[in-house]
Formats: C-alpha cells, structure tokens, sequence
C-alpha cells in the first residue's frame, strides 16, 4: 500500500471539495487533519487527527508527530486557510511543498506585488478600487504546475465576474485550445512569478487580468484552486490537478500529458433579492441536457441569501457543470441548464 498523504482540511462545502478529495484518495491513503471531518468525507479517509489545522503552532506540533508515527509522505491543502501551516509541517517533516516564505508572500497582497515588482512582473490589484486592469480587462488563471524548476501551464481558467462592489465569479470555463496557452507574454509572467516566489515543486493557481498593456498578475494560490476549477481542467484536458498535487507533495514525478482536447465551464447562480429563500428547485431533468455534467444545490429553503451585487460564496444558490468540444458548445448547454432551476425569495423587508 502506498504511504499516506496528510491532508489539512477537508472543506466545508461537498459540492466544491469533494472532487479533490476524492481524487487525491484514489491514488493515495488520506489522513485528515480537521477539528470535525464533514459526514460526506468519511469514506475517502484512511485516518483522521482531531485537530483544528488553523490554531497554529501547537496543533502543528501535534500534527508532526502524528505525521512521524503514521510514515506520511507528503502534506496537502486545498484551503487557502492551511496552507501557511501546510508549508510549516511540510518543512519540519523534511516533505515537499512550498517553501514558508513564498506561502506567506501569496497569502501577503502587498508583499507579493512588492516581490513580483522587484522581478519587473506586471501586478494589478484584484480589491482596489474599480475594475482590476481597467476597462475591458478580463480575468484569467493559469492553473501551472512546477517540478524541479520545469514550469507547465496545464490550463488556462477564464473567469466572468458578477457587478462590484462583490464581483463574485459567475461563471469559469477552460478549453483545452485556449490561445493564450501560447501567449509569449503571458508566459513570461507566470514564469516570472514562479522564479520571484522561489517555487521549484507544486500547483499554482496564478491570477492575472488582461489588458491593454498586456497580463498583470492579480494574485497567486500556492494550492489547489477551488470553484471546481480542477473538475474542469480534467474535464478539458485529461489532466487530473489533484493527482498532480499530491505527486508533487510526495516527492512523485506526476503525469501531466493531456489526454481531451475539449471545454468545459462551471456556472454558478446567486439570489436575485436579499431576503429569506423560500423556494429552491432544481427539475430532474437538468441531468439529462446534452453537455451536462452536473447540477447541483448549495442552498435550502429557509436561509437567508444575500443578492448578487452584494453576495459572498455563501450566497450562491447552485452550480452547474457543462463540457462539449468547444466553449460556445458550453455556453449553450449552461444556458439550457439554467432554465431547469426556479427560486422564490422574500425580500428582507417581510422576511420573518
């Protein structure tokens, strides 16, 4: 059998972390380190620490030597949250991963575009005032992959956000054709970035706008993306993110040649009104659009949302999921599938 990965996190949300989780668990034991594993995580787990991974240093103490006895691996987050304490066991068990300083800069806004600057790579601001890159910028990601110093992007992620002041992304798409896989500038700022941050081994997530005086980098994630971002790579191009994560954690030479050539897109739908839900369906049907992948609910009757201008993750009400050979292919399919959920809200002027 092959030596566990220790996991920090499991999620809180089934609809957006299950994926990885459940992939990571095919090719490798887990043990969960999490205060409270969700129910849903249970049957992907080969162990589990009842420990908050987010308390600092005596759980990471703690987490060592559990590590130590049970012969890990590797050390893996999809949490943003974790993945500081993620790089510090790593570092203290001798693993792969990360070093603590480039995940302190990724988790640090100004000191990542201070770092990125003194490397002459092009930065944008993703929380400053109006839209980030000016008017007409678009968002993207490159979803890259380092090994030994071997940069890979594996996929470009592009991303429709909803109106400011919340900007919520609406709606992600990857097409394993996208052009600007090829584009020498926005390769040069990824490889820039990768060579600022000193990462020699892992998956990054490497947010930019694109305007016109060419890609800036927004942000940049030293784990997994979320959103189902990595269902969607795999979906287009064959490449599994989460299998190539936890390769790189330990200390594996991970598979990363595309085996689809197609695209695929995530649409997420979010309140209409603040106010208290009062009706959510979703028709069986939706299952059966052609291009569907998957529909789903993340809301019930009964919660309070909050309308879209305004909205967090939180409030969103459902996704779905649409692959086809090209992005228009996708685009018809989400809107087909969007037809197939219905909402009634009440404003929060009469909500009980």
């Amino acid at each position: 059998m092959p030596q566990p990965v220790l996991l920090l996190g499991a999620g809180r949300r089934r609809a957006y972390d299950e994926f990885a989780l459940a992939r990571v668990a095919a090719v490798r034991p887990v043990l969960l380190v999490d205060a409270a594993p969700p129910a849903w995580a249970q049957p992907f787990l080969a162990g589990h620490l009842a420990a908050d991974p987010g308390k600092g240093g005596a759980t990471a103490s703690a987490v060592v030597r559990f590590a130590a006895r049970h012969r890990v691996r590797g050390v893996l987050t999809h949490s943003g949250a974790y993945a500081l304490a993620a790089a510090r066991i790593a570092g203290q068990l001798g693993l792969p991963g990360p070093s603590l300083a480039a995940v302190a800069a990724c988790g640090d806004p100004p000191a990542l575009r201070a770092l990125l600057a003194a490397r002459t790579v092009p930065t944008d601001d993703p929380d400053g005032p109006g839209d980030p890159g000016g008017p007409g910028a678009s968002r993207v990601s490159a979803e890259t992959v380092v090994l030994d110093g071997e940069i890979r992007i594996a996929a470009i992620t592009r991303t429709t956000l909803g109106p400011a002041p919340a900007r919520q992304p609406l709606r992600h798409a990857v097409h394993a054709h996208d052009g600007l896989l090829h584009n020498r500038f926005l390769r040069l700022a990824v490889d820039r970035t990768v060579h600022a941050l000193g990462v020699d081994r892992g998956v990054l997530h490497i947010g930019l706008t694109l305007t016109d005086r060419g890609p800036r980098v927004t942000d940049v994630a030293p784990q997994l993306p979320g959103d189902l971002i990595p269902l969607l790579v795999r979906r287009a191009t064959g490449v599994d993110l989460a299998q190539v994560a936890a390769a790189l954690a330990t200390g594996e030479v991970p598979d990363t040649t595309p085996t689809r050539q197609r695209a695929a897109a995530v649409q997420f739908a979010y309140p209409a009104a603040t106010g208290r839900l009062e009706r959510l369906d979703l028709s069986p049907d939706a299952v059966h659009e052609p291009g569907a992948d998957r529909m789903l609910l993340t809301r019930h009757t009964g919660d309070r949302v909050t309308a879209g201008p305004h909205a967090t993750v939180a409030d969103r009400l459902a996704l779905w999921v649409a692959v086809g050979e090209t992005p228009s292919d996708c685009d018809d399919a989400l809107r087909r599938m969007a037809r197939h959920l219905s909402a009634d809200i009440a404003p929060l002027a009469n909500a009980a």
